[in-house]
């Protein structure tokens, strides 16, 4: 019977490697919007910089806000794709009407 040891590489920190190995998926703007990218959850934000047509974004995760209506319907959630940006989930199309990441701490 053979025990096989695990030994953690120095220097590096198991929970940061899986986390920097996932896979970061992008979404589709929906198409002819330059969509407006604000700095928190909701219309009453300033607006911080505007997506191009054909957009393609990440979403980190997703936070409660204004309620949108846009190409993908009417929503409330908002989608952290940066650090302090976020746009409106009625705009971007996730392919589900609620949360597909984990909520914004």
């Amino acid at each position: 019977m053979s025990v096989d040891r695990v030994e953690e590489a120095e220097g590096v920190d198991v929970a940061e490697a899986a986390t920097t190995a996932a896979a970061v998926h992008y979404y589709a703007v929906a198409p002819g919007v330059r969509l407006n990218v604000r700095s928190g959850p909701g219309t009453g934000y300033p607006i911080v910089r505007v997506l191009p047509e054909g957009a393609m974004v990440p979403i980190f995760c997703q936070a409660p806000g204004t309620t949108v209506t846009g190409p993908y319907g009417t929503s409330n959630i908002w989608d952290n794709i940066d650090s302090g940006e976020y746009v409106s989930d009625a705009y971007v199309k996730t392919g589900s009407d609620g949360y597909i990441a984990s909520r914004c701490g």
